[in-house]
């Protein structure tokens, strides 16, 4: 004979009814959660000296790169392009320091310059 009761039946029907409740609640939690606000319409322009170096960087007018990986987004060392592109999550990288994603394109200029060491920046040939 089994040893199932009614009892036990019942108990484990009540807690799959709780469980699926509670499920049921914290989706509507998670769909009443505040959104976070929607992100600036972009980063913002800079121009300046750092470490000797001049940096710009600023919404692209289209040219080579523009609107590819850095999503109009263009920064120069010197008058050079530098590549830069963004990821998915918003932060930034570029062909000096691929590996070393930065929050903002002046915080990615700044850590080429750093990585150049003095070296001229060569521009980026695609064929």
């Amino acid at each position: 004979m089994s040893n199932i009761t009614r009892r036990r039946a019942l108990g484990v029907a009540a807690g799959a009814a709780g469980a699926a409740a509670g499920i049921a609640l914290a989706g509507s939690a998670v769909a009443d959660a505040p959104r976070p606000a929607a992100p600036a319409a972009g980063p913002t322009s800079f121009d300046e000296v750092y470490q000797g170096r001049r940096i710009k960087g600023g919404p692209s007018g289209g040219g080579h790169h523009g609107g590819h990986h850095g999503g109009g987004y263009s920064v120069t060392i010197d008058g050079e392009e530098l590549h830069v592109m963004q990821n998915a999550d918003g932060t930034w990288i570029s062909v000096i320091n691929h590996y070393e994603p930065v929050a903002t394109p002046k915080a990615l200029a700044r850590a080429a310059v750093r990585e150049l060491q003095g070296a001229p920046l060569v521009p980026l040939t695609l064929s």
